[in-house]
């Protein structure tokens, strides 16, 4: 009797290891990131020596990502992160009191969240076509206040001072951007509210049907994703000393990029912040490897494209749906033969 209980529960410890692994979504992140790194050993080992500039553009794109990645959870897109990034920018630069510049860049991005979720849950647009618009609406107005060039800030002197480096390689936006994803993944991995928001991602009406404040959270994850995407407008400003009204229109690619990558199912329900930090990683070394080569910018937007199709096309859920066509198919034709 003991070694048949034995057995039952190494079986029960094995198929708890395998679910385990099952729900874990990183894999295609890790690959990735492997990948990049084997290539940039190979080709530009000087990559891993400019630590600053590496890490700094993990950190860009990696908190924007996060922000998008509290969206995604709940099964809705927000396009306007990287022109909320430019804006905000833009909005720093263009107060000559640095911190109320800042505290004002910040509301902005919260007013943003605000607005989009406002559109997408009240008024009920698809939150493609929301954010979308907001989208073009935010560069435009980006445009508008900084007249279509560079706006350097005023406190200089503050700015460069943010952008010193604290202990070795780490920057302050760097140190931001390791506490931002240990505050957002203790709030999904461990608060009530956080972890809801895979409820609503993953059955909408069963969430509602539950007692979950849908709409609550709804405009809890497009307003925390406005104001992470602000805080990196915020920093990236601070350290290039100047608004760029064109800045963050390659993060909006690599920052979707990560979170898909790093496991994050489009119509919500699954995914983690460890898969984003993971993909953040992978995309943003690659693209400084590709820099460090001279690849034009148009260039590497085309591969990180090739890279989200490729991800999308290889989510689990797609494979399985396209190998029941194909199934499907091939029995047609074969009772057609018959």
């Amino acid at each position: 009797m003991s070694t048949i209980k034995l057995q039952e529960t190494q079986t029960g410890t094995w198929n708890r290891v395998k679910n385990t692994v099952a729900r874990r979504t990183e894999g295609r992140a890790v690959v990735l990131l492997i990948l990049v790194i084997v290539v940039i050993a190979m080709q530009q080992p000087i990559v891993f020596n400019a630590y600053g500039v590496s890490l700094a553009r993990v950190a860009l794109v990696g908190m924007v990502a996060l922000g998008l990645t509290l969206v995604v959870l709940q099964g809705e897109l927000d396009l306007s992160v990287g022109s909320t990034l430019a804006l905000t920018g833009v909005v720093v630069a263009t107060i000559p009191d640095l911190g109320l510049g800042i505290i004002v860049g910040l509301i902005t991005g919260l007013v943003i969240g605000a607005l989009n979720a406002f559109l997408i849950v009240i008024v009920g647009v698809n939150s493609f076509i929301a954010t979308l618009g907001t989208l073009f609406a935010l560069r435009g107005l980006a445009f508008v206040l900084s007249d279509g060039r560079p706006v350097r800030v005023t406190d200089i002197d503050s700015a460069l001072a943010f952008g010193r480096q604290l202990l070795g390689p780490l920057t302050p936006r760097v140190l931001v951007f390791i506490l931002l994803f240990i505050a957002l993944h203790f709030f999904i991995s461990r608060m009530r509210a956080g972890r809801e928001f895979y409820a609503v991602g993953g059955n909408r009406q069963a969430a509602i049907d539950a007692g979950i404040p849908v709409k609550l959270r709804l405009f809890t994850a497009f307003m925390l994703c406005g104001f992470v995407a602000a805080l990196a407008g915020v920093i990236n400003t601070l350290e290039l000393t100047a608004a760029d009204p064109t800045a963050g229109s390659s993060v909006l690619l690599a920052s979707f990029a990560a979170v898909i990558i790093g496991g994050n199912l489009l119509n919500g329900g699954r995914g983690s912040l460890v898969g984003t930090m993971i993909g953040a990683f992978a995309l943003g070394l690659m693209q400084v490897g590709l820099t460090f080569a001279g690849t034009p910018r148009e260039v590497q937007d085309v591969l990180i494209g090739i890279i989200l199709l490729v991800a999308i096309t290889t989510e689990p859920n797609n494979l399985r749906a396209l190998s029941g066509r194909f199934q499907r198919l091939t029995q047609r034709k074969a009772n057609a033969s018959a």
